[in-house]
C-alpha cells in the first residue's frame, strides 16, 4: 500500500517536486478529494483525480505512475519534446500531464501569472524564448494545453501584436476537453497556429488520440458503437467503486484491457471520429436525438462557435434541445434569426425533429474549474426558467 496525500495544487512549484516523488513510489497524491478520502491506495498508484464532469456523477480516478509516464512518453513520440505552459488547473488531467510531460523531458514547466488572459498568456510564453545562460544560442520547442474556450478568447485577441506572436510560437498546441469548433480550428489556421486536437480523458491519462490519430501504444475498437480504448495509460479503476470499474473497464479473449468510454463513434480509416456522448441524448417526438450532434452544427452559425447545446422537457415532443450561448458573440442578427439559422442548419442535418427549440443568450457560460462547460448546471438554469 501507499500513502495518499490530498493536495490542492496551488503551487505548480511545489506539485512538481510532490509528483516526482508520487512517480517514483512516494506518497500518492489526492487532487479534489473531500474529507472522506482514505489514507491509503494500492502500490503503483501515483495519483487519485476526484472528478464530477459535466454531468455531476462523481468519480475518483486512480492512475498509476507507470500509465502517466506513458501517456506523457506516447505524446512526445508523436509531437516531441520541449517547455510546456501550464494554462490549466493542474488539479485536472489536462493540467497534470504538462508537468509530467516536463519531468519526463527533463524541463520546467512554466506557470501562468495570476488568472488566465491574453496578457498573462503572451508574457509567460515570450518569457520562454528569452536565452538562458546554459542555452544562450538555441530556443527551446513550445507546447501548451488549452481547452477550447481559452483558445477563443485569445482568438478574439489576436489583433494584440504580442498575443498573436505567443500563440505562434509554439511547435504545438494541444485543445481538448471538448470538441473543437470548426470555425475556431479555421480562424488559428489562417494565422499560421500549429493546433493538435485531442481525445482523451481522465480514464486514459489525458488525451491518446491526436487530431483523430490514437498515439502509437493506443488501441481503438469500437463495440456497438461505444469507442474502446486500450494501452499502457489506462487508469487503475475508480477508488472505491469496484462496481463501476467493472462496469468501464474490461478484458477481452487476448486479455487486453479496455477502456469503455461511453461516446459514439467509428474508426474511419484508422481515424477516429467522435460522434457524442452516448447518454447526451434526448427523446424528441419518439426519436433519439444526439446533443453533440446537434451542437457541433449550431457551432457552425456565425456567432454561436462557443454555444453549449442542453436537453430539457418539453410539452409537445417530450424532450427539446435548447442552444445556451455567450451574448458577447452575438453579430448583427437578432436571436430570433440566429435560432432560425441553427434550425434551419441541424434540420437539413438531422431533420425536423432535431431543431433547437430555443436560443438563450446568457453574459457567461456556467463552466466547471477545468474549463468544461458545466452542461448540468445549464440545464437547471434553463429548465427553472420555464
Amino acid at each position: 500500500m501507499v500513502a495518499l496525500r490530498s493536495t490542492d495544487a496551488e503551487d505548480p512549484s511545489e506539485l512538481l517536486a510532490d509528483l516526482a516523488r508520487a512517480l517514483d513510489g512516494g506518497p500518492a497524491l489526492g487532487f479534489g478529494m473531500l474529507g472522506d478520502a482514505p489514507s491509503w491506495v494500492s502500490e503503483g498508484t501515483a495519483v487519485v483525480i476526484a472528478t464530477s464532469g459535466s454531468s455531476g456523477i462523481p468519480k475518483r480516478v486512480a492512475l498509476s505512475g507507470e500509465a502517466l509516464r506513458a501517456s506523457a512518453e506516447a505524446t512526445a513520440a508523436r509531437i516531441g519534446a520541449g517547455r510546456w505552459l501550464l494554462a490549466l488547473p493542474a488539479g485536472y488531467v489536462a493540467g497534470l500531464q504538462v508537468i509530467v510531460r516536463s519531468l519526463v523531458a527533463g524541463t520546467q514547466p512554466v506557470t501562468l501569472s495570476g488568472r488566465f488572459s491574453p496578457a498573462s498568456f503572451a508574457e509567460s510564453t515570450l518569457s520562454m524564448l528569452r536565452p538562458t545562460t546554459s542555452a544562450p544560442h538555441s530556443l527551446p520547442e513550445l507546447y501548451t494545453s488549452l481547452v477550447p474556450a481559452q483558445l477563443s478568447t485569445l482568438l478574439d485577441a489576436a489583433d494584440d501584436r504580442p498575443v498573436r506572436a505567443a500563440l505562434q510560437a509554439y511547435r504545438a498546441i494541444l485543445v481538448g476537453g471538448q470538441a473543437l469548433p470548426e470555425p475556431l480550428r479555421e480562424r488559428a489556421a489562417d494565422l499560421g497556429i500549429r493546433l493538435v486536437r485531442t481525445y482523451g480523458s481522465t480514464e486514459t491519462s489525458g488525451g491518446c488520440v491526436y487530431d483523430g490519430v490514437p498515439l502509437d501504444t493506443v488501441g481503438v475498437r469500437t463495440v456497438d458503437g461505444e469507442l474502446r480504448i486500450a494501452g499502457p495509460m489506462l487508469a487503475e479503476g475508480y477508488l472505491g467503486d469496484g462496481e463501476l470499474t467493472a462496469r468501464n473497464f474490461s478484458r477481452d479473449e487476448h486479455g487486453i484491457r479496455w477502456y469503455h468510454t461511453g461516446d459514439l463513434g467509428l474508426l474511419d480509416d484508422g481515424v477516429v471520429r467522435v460522434h457524442g456522448r452516448a447518454d447526451n441524448v434526448i427523446v424528441s417526438g419518439g426519436i433519439n436525438v444526439s446533443l453533440d450532434r446537434i451542437e457541433r452544427l449550431v457551432r457552425r452559425v456565425p456567432g454561436l462557435t462557443g454555444a453549449v447545446v442542453v436537453g430539457v422537457e418539453d410539452e409537445r415532443w417530450g424532450e427539446a434541445s435548447v442552444i445556451v450561448a455567450p451574448r458577447g458573440e452575438a453579430l448583427r442578427r437578432t436571436e430570433a434569426e440566429q435560432l432560425a439559422h441553427a434550425r434551419d442548419m441541424v434540420a437539413e442535418e438531422l431533420g425536423k425533429h432535431a431543431r433547437p427549440a430555443r436560443l438563450i443568450l446568457v453574459d457567461e457560460l456556467d463552466v466547471l474549474a477545468s474549463g468544461k462547460p458545466d452542461r448540468e448546471a445549464m440545464r437547471r438554469a434553463v429548465a427553472e426558467l420555464d
